[in-house]
């Protein structure tokens, strides 16, 4: 059954044919760079390497090196084309893909650590060779010829024994390619709202916390060896005296073999955060005496969470529980002490660069790995005097936490569609109609 499976899977479709790479590309070649090497101020002509690729398929033209015009006459190969496939042939992103635009640039090259590949334009147009090149089918084939476990890399004959399925009508590889050209479209506009809102973001949290909701005079203050402007009626309190904090007490024996796949009890850990939250679909499961074992660390709605070992102050807002949970010991939780202050102002602060700042003043100079509780205790933060004032700016920047959200979600929705297409329409599963 199984080998009649893998048979359907190379059938070719009607219309469609099995192509070797190296017979139907006009070229593939690597570029140079001048003896000495190049930076980002001299010369006049960009020159193209691999952090110039962007991990998930892609050119990245700002910032670029540059060579001088005089070496750019003078080169052989490298030279770049409108719609030139580039491909990173060595190091760390060893067949990441990108395709060249000649719209930032009227002449550019590539230097010695990337493929440029022109296929003939009878057989195979760039757009078409790009998508597959950038997708999973493609990437599979590639990783089989990177050489080298030290420094991995690909020579120009991996092209040789490189089949691929294409349309033998140009104007189906181009209808195809104009699919993927739209969700392209549709991933870079969503990703630019991200990225506006993430800018807006940012701006709310230096106004809110500089100036806060009311019009009131100003103060400077030094806190955690920085400066800092804030409205003159805000309270200034440390994490010692306003909150309670607990983590697991020495691991009490808790293993990573106890960590189960299934279960009634979820544990938090300290890579099951991310964007603020608890990734509850990454979260491991304990047993029933290992939750009960330790009531401080039963987690709660509006705790706050912050990792002490490994990547140490990375922060999480609970803002949802679906079965009972506590934590691993590389997790605090921080709690209000008497509604001290309001718990999501007070996880705002956390993922602001002031905390960010506090704890670059901690590893300054070391090699710490771990956020003691002596160290944290004396974290310092401003807070408005009103409880209500507190709650409306968290409820304004959880808004636009929230919105970001969304849209990201949206992203996420827009990536999983285009891998799919990738493996239906690349692959003939799913016809797409052209005009005769």
């Amino acid at each position: 059954m199984k080998q009649q499976l893998e048979l359907k899977q190379e059938e070719i479709p009607e219309g469609w044919e099995e192509a070797e790479l190296k017979l139907i590309i006009e070229t593939i070649e690597n570029g140079s760079r001048p003896t000495g090497g190049v930076d980002f101020q001299s010369g006049e002509i960009p020159s193209l390497g691999g952090e110039n690729i962007i991990q998930d398929g892609g050119v990245k033209y700002f910032p670029v090196k540059k060579i001088f015009r005089n070496f750019f006459n003078s080169l052989k190969r490298g030279v770049l084309k409108d719609k030139d496939v580039l491909i990173n042939k060595d190091g760390a992103n060893t067949g990441k893909s990108g395709l060249y635009s000649n719209i930032h640039y009227s002449d550019a090259a590539i230097n010695e650590h990337l493929f440029l590949i022109r296929g003939k334009k009878e057989r195979i147009i760039q757009d078409y060779l790009y998508y597959y090149i950038v997708s999973e089918i493609a990437k599979r084939k590639i990783e089989l010829r990177i050489t080298g476990s030290a420094q991995p890399g690909l020579n120009s004959q991996f092209v040789n024994n490189f089949y691929l399925n294409i349309p033998k009508s140009i104007k189906e590889q181009e209808k195809i390619a104009l699919i993927f050209q739209e969700i392209d479209s549709s991933i870079e506009g969503t990703q630019k709202v991200i990225n506006k809102y993430n800018k807006i973001k940012n701006g709310l949290v230096q106004d809110l916390f500089k100036f806060g909701l009311n019009e009131s005079k100003l103060t400077k203050k030094e806190l955690n060896s920085h400066e800092y402007e804030f409205p003159e009626d805000w309270l200034i309190k440390n994490v010692g005296k306003s909150s309670t904090l607990k983590g697991r007490i020495g691991w009490q024996g808790l293993t990573t073999q106890e960590y189960l796949e299934e279960g009634d009890y979820f544990l938090i850990t300290g890579t099951d955060f991310k964007d603020g939250k608890v990734a509850w679909n990454t979260c491991h499961f304990v047993k029933k005496y290992r939750y009960d074992q330790d009531k401080n660390i039963q987690v709660k709605i509006k705790d706050i969470l912050i990792t002490k070992d490994g990547t140490i102050g990375k922060i999480a807002f609970v803002n949802s529980i679906s079965k009972p949970t506590t934590l691993n010991s590389g997790v605090f939780v921080l709690r209000p002490q008497n509604n001290s202050y309001d718990p999501e102002f007070m996880y705002h602060i956390l993922m602001s660069s002031r905390f960010d700042r506090f704890i670059e003043n901690l590893k300054a100079g070391s090699t710490i790995s771990h956020l003691y509780q002596k160290d944290f205790v004396n974290f310092e933060f401003t807070i408005p005097k009103d409880p209500e004032e507190q709650k409306r700016i968290a409820d304004i920047l959880t808004s636009a936490d929230n919105k970001i959200e969304s849209e990201e979600k949206y992203l996420g929705k827009l990536i999983k569609i285009k891998r799919g297409l990738m493996q239906d329409l690349l692959t003939g599963k799913i016809r797409v109609k052209v005009e005769k």
